[in-house]
């Protein structure tokens, strides 16, 4: 069966070809203009090249430039592959290497580390620069997204891909080595983007506005909102940086009315000093990405009236899992049920099925899983058993089957919504001279949920300060991941192995 993302972009542009999609300050497109722009910039890569299944990386904040990239790839039949706008020039050269990405669509003002990465990547052959001011920013031999759409024809149709073709590759990673690309089909972000739009988040108003206040590159953002709102033929309404003052002023002269968000932009928004009195537009808020504190939800939905549905999911579940439904009892706190087609068990530590309601590891089940991680078999195979992928989340399920989220087995920490992996921190501590042993945890923290912690020892006779070792980690790893603090031991606890126990360090310092 063919399937292919793009073909709602078509649908659209066909139903309601005037009304706005688009929205960027002072820019607008109309649906047509969209399809227009997204069939045009197909031509253009097909044109470079670039063949049905081959992979293109992009690296784009929350612009017009991001979806119009996005839907003219798969309309091509090309393989998207996001990256973190705040990656350094070593990160973006080994998810390019890694995915084997043919392109990199990079916006201007993120050359200064998408251009050295790309410099260093033997595979990666087209850097096709984006942005407003993207003609000035590129240099000889680039490719200028603006001039593809403009030099070339709208490509007829969309590529004839089948619904369990990639998609996309979404990079996520674990406790275990560097990141991982996560194979999600058509079918997968298809379906999950759908029944968002027709069941856990249902509007009645024809062209619905969203804010695309979440970061595309991440399937929380791409699903709930891009892909939804696109799927609906709405209007996206785009903030390239959350800003609380920006975030009530946008959805003020918009009129929005979904607004999804990770809990510390909810916290954001409630203890701005200029915040409204009213947020009337809104028909529901989505939460996720991180445990909602309870009093935060409760405090918000009381102030502007609005309810706050919470969900969980992963970059492996496309990523919606389960969700507190609007026809049944919403429980704070909850991750509510699991969505129509996906089954969750509770398991121990040996696989085995708990019947009791845990606490157990959530394993998933499910329309929405992905295919498996890209090119790394051994990583699938401990992922995926039996058609279940173990999460390493562990939760509790009441007599009603809502699951609570208490703990997570992986040592993945969840700093402002983004998930920073410890061992990719720790293998940069460990380039340092002056490091011979060095733990990363989270520590608790009132605004972003959990900071970024590194405990180190160092060799006999080295000094290095905190400062120092911040510094030096920031030069390797994007902002969100870099310790904002760093602590010093003789020695770090180890167990009977050698292995260094984190817990001991998260029971002493609170964590």
């Amino acid at each position: 069966m063919t399937l292919n993302l793009a073909t709602a972009v078509k649908t659209g542009a066909q139903d309601h070809p005037q009304r706005t999609a688009l929205i960027l300050g002072d820019r607008r497109w109309t649906w047509a203009e969209f399809e227009h722009d997204v069939s045009c910039l197909a031509t253009g890569l097909r044109g470079l090249g670039l063949e049905p299944g081959e992979r293109i990386a992009l690296m784009i904040p929350n612009v017009p430039e991001f979806t119009i990239a996005y839907f003219a790839a798969h309309w091509a039949g090309l393989v998207v592959v996001p990256l973190n706008v705040l990656l350094t020039a070593d990160e973006v050269a080994y998810h390019l290497e890694d995915s084997e990405a043919s392109a990199l669509v990079a916006f201007d003002s993120f050359l200064e580390a998408a251009r050295p990465g790309f410099d260093r990547s033997d595979h990666c052959t087209r850097l096709i620069v984006a942005g407003e001011a993207e003609e000035s920013d590129a240099e000889a031999g680039d490719l200028v997204q603006a001039q593809l759409i403009a030099c070339s024809e709208p490509m007829a149709d969309t590529a004839p891909t089948c619904e369990s073709d990639t998609a996309v590759l979404l990079y996520t990673s674990g406790t275990t080595g560097r990141a991982k690309g996560a194979e999600l089909s058509h079918f997968n972000l298809f379906y999950n983007a759908d029944y968002s739009r027709t069941t856990l988040l249902p509007l009645d108003e024809q062209g619905p506005v969203g804010l695309m206040s979440l970061p595309l590159f991440h399937s929380f953002g791409q699903t709930v909102l891009q892909n939804r709102h696109v799927m609906e033929g709405g209007t996206l309404v785009f903030m390239p940086r959350f800003d609380p003052a920006e975030c009530f002023r946008l959805i003020a002269e918009h009129g929005v009315m979904v607004f999804a968000g990770v809990p510390t932009m909810y916290f954001a928004l409630l203890h701005h000093p200029d915040a409204p009195a009213d947020l009337s537009s809104l028909s529901f808020c989505v939460s996720g990405g991180a445990p909602m504190p309870v009093e935060v939800m409760r405090e918000f939905e009381q102030r502007y009236g609005v309810v706050i549905l919470e969900g969980y999911g992963l970059s492996e579940t496309s990523p919606v899992a389960s969700f507190n439904m609007l026809d049944r009892e919403r429980k704070p706190g909850s991750i509510g049920l699991p969505i129509r087609g996906v089954e969750f068990q509770l398991r121990d530590d040996e696989g085995r099925v708990l019947t009791d309601g845990g606490p157990g590891e959530i394993w998933i089940k499910g329309h929405n899983v992905m295919k498996g991680y890209w090119r790394q078999p051994e990583a699938t195979a401990e992922a995926l058993r039996d058609g279940w992928f173990a999460t390493g989340d562990v939760a509790t399920v009441d007599e009603d089957g809502y699951y609570f989220i208490i703990d997570r087995k992986k040592d993945m920490l969840l700093r402002g919504g983004f998930n920073v992996y410890p061992r990719e921190i720790e293998e940069v501590l460990y380039t340092h001279p002056a490091v011979v042993e060095a733990a990363v945890i989270g520590v608790p923290d009132p605004s972003l949920g959990e900071e970024v912690c590194a405990v180190v020892a160092l060799t006999e006779g080295s000094e290095a300060t905190e400062d120092e070792l911040i510094a030096f980690c920031k030069q390797h790893l994007a902002a969100y991941k870099y310790p904002r603090q760093v602590l010093f031991r003789d020695s770090l606890p180890k167990g009977p192995t050698g292995k260094i126990l984190k817990r001991t360090l998260r029971d002493e310092l609170g964590g």
